[in-house]
C-alpha cells in the first residue's frame, strides 16, 4: 500500500458552480431563467463554439459545452445565444469567493468557478450537510449562482463527489464508499485523468478505477512516473494534500528545462529540443486547464552564462504547436550561436482557459485534428525506431511549421 496516510478526520468540500458562464446570464437577466441558453462568442458568427449551456440547453436538448454553435441552433432553433462577457465572469467569481471568504476556514480557489474548503473545525460544531445547504442556499439567494458541492474527508473524493448530483447536488462520499462507488467507474471519469492518459491506461488493460487501484504500482510508475503513483493513491481514495490558500499563485508559470547531452550549436537539433520541450509545457497546461500569452525561453551557453528572453503574443496560448513557433522565434532573435548546454520553456502568467476570449470556430478544430494525427504518427515512429524518429519528426514539424509561418507572413 502507498507510504503516505492522510490526516484522519478531515472534511474537504469541493465547492463547484453549475454552468457558470450560462448562470452568471440568467443572475443578469432573471427572466432567462429555465430557458435553454448558451454563451457561444457573437450570436450573429455561425462557425463559434459553445462555451457554456444552461441545464435547459442540456437537458432538454443535449448541448454541450464545444458543440459547435450551428449544431446546437439546429437541436434547438430557439435558443437564446449570449456572447462571453469575461469580466463580468470574473467580477461575479470575485464576489462568490468574498461570500465563502465570511466563514474563518481555510479556502482554496481552485479556478474561476471552483474551490475548496477546508470545514474540519467546523463540522464538531455544525453537521457538514447543514453547513453545506447553508453555502448553497446562500449563494443562490445572494448572487444566482447554483453551486454543487461535494463532501469527502480530502481534496479529491470532494472534487469527484460535486461531479455526482449536477445542478445543486450536494453528495458525501467517504473513504469507505471508494470500492463501491468509484472502482465501478471508467478511468476517463477519474478527476485528473485526461484522453491520452486514459488511453494508455486502457492499453495496459486498466479500463476501471478499480483497475488502477489494485494495479500493480511498479507498471503505473514505470509508464507514468510520480503521476502514476499519484493516481494509484487517488484510486484507493487517499490524498494527503492539504487546502491551500496559495495554491492559485504557485501556478503563475508552467514550464521545462533540460540539459542537453552534449553541448549544441546545430539549430535544427535546437529546434528539436524546444519541440519536446513545448509538447511536455502543452501537456501540462492541458491538464491545469490553463492558457498563457506569454512564453519564455532560457538559453545557458556551454560557459554557464544564461540568458532569458520572453515574448508576449495577442491570442492566448496552449497547444505544442503554438508554443514552440513563440519558442523558435525567441531562439533565432537571441540564440549568438555559441554552443548550448542548456534549453528551457515556460509559459508565464498563467490563468483559467476558461476565461479566454478566444473563440475556436470549426477550422481550428479541424486543423487540431491533423495535428494531433501527426503527433500520434510521431509517437507511433518513436515506439518502433527509437528517439532518433523522433527527432527526425521534430525536425520534420519544424521545418513545416517554418514554412507555414513564412507564407503567413
Amino acid at each position: 500500500m502507498p507510504r503516505e496516510r492522510e490526516s484522519r478526520g478531515r472534511v474537504i468540500f469541493h465547492i463547484d458552480c453549475n454552468s457558470f458562464f450560462a448562470s452568471c446570464e440568467i443572475a443578469r437577466d432573471p427572466s432567462l431563467r429555465g430557458r435553454p441558453i448558451v454563451v457561444a462568442g457573437d450570436p450573429k458568427e455561425r462557425r463559434g463554439i459553445v462555451l457554456a449551456a444552461s441545464y435547459a440547453a442540456k437537458q432538454q436538448f443535449g448541448i454541450y459545452t464545444t458543440m459547435p454553435l450551428t449544431e446546437a441552433k439546429k437541436r434547438c432553433p430557439s435558443l437564446v445565444v449570449r456572447p462571453p462577457d469575461f469580466a463580468f465572469y470574473r467580477e461575479m467569481s470575485r464576489r462568490l469567493f468574498q461570500w465563502l471568504e465570511r466563514f474563518p476556514h481555510v479556502l482554496e480557489r481552485a479556478s474561476i468557478d471552483e474551490g475548496y474548503l477546508d470545514v474540519t473545525n467546523r463540522a464538531s460544531i455544525v453537521h457538514p450537510l447543514a453547513f453545506a445547504r447553508h453555502i448553497q442556499q446562500g449563494l443562490l439567494e445572494q448572487l444566482s449562482i447554483p453551486v454543487s458541492i461535494g463532501i469527502a474527508p480530502n481534496k479529491f473524493l470532494a472534487k469527484m463527489a460535486s461531479e455526482m448530483k449536477k445542478p445543486l447536488g450536494i453528495t458525501v462520499l467517504r473513504k469507505r464508499d471508494v470500492p463501491h462507488v468509484l472502482w465501478p467507474l471508467p478511468v476517463e471519469q477519474m478527476h485528473g485523468v485526461g484522453d491520452k492518459t486514459a488511453r494508455k491506461l486502457q492499453a495496459l488493460g486498466l479500463r476501471t478505477i478499480g483497475d488502477m487501484a489494485k494495479a500493480d504500482r511498479t507498471l503505473l510508475e514505470r509508464t507514468f512516473g510520480v503521476f502514476g503513483l499519484r493516481l494509484h493513491e487517488r484510486a484507493n481514495g487517499i490524498d494527503p494534500r492539504p487546502v491551500d490558500p496559495e495554491a492559485a499563485e504557485k501556478w503563475k508559470s508552467v514550464g521545462n528545462s533540460t540539459t542537453l547531452p552534449h553541448d549544441a550549436d546545430d539549430e535544427q537539433e535546437l529546434r528539436a529540443v524546444l519541440r519536446q520541450l513545448a509538447e511536455s509545457v502543452s501537456a501540462r497546461m492541458k491538464q491545469k486547464r490553463v492558457v498563457s500569452r506569454t512564453v519564455q525561453l532560457t538559453i545557458r551557453y556551454h560557459d554557464f552564462r544564461t540568458i532569458t528572453r520572453s515574448q508576449t503574443e495577442a491570442a492566448p496560448l496552449q497547444t505544442a504547436d503554438d508554443l514552440f513557433r513563440a519558442a523558435a522565434r525567441l531562439l533565432k532573435r537571441h540564440w549568438d550561436g555559441r554552443p548550448v548546454r542548456l534549453l528551457g520553456v515556460a509559459a508565464l502568467r498563467v490563468f483559467d482557459e476558461r476565461e479566454e476570449g478566444k473563440q475556436l470556430d470549426l477550422f481550428h478544430y479541424e486543423e487540431e485534428a491533423k495535428a494531433e494525427a501527426l503527433r500520434k504518427t510521431v509517437e507511433q515512429l518513436r515506439a518502433k525506431f527509437g528517439e532518433r524518429a523522433l527527432q527526425m519528426g521534430a525536425e520534420w514539424l519544424s521545418s513545416n511549421l517554418e514554412e507555414k509561418e513564412r507564407g503567413e507572413r
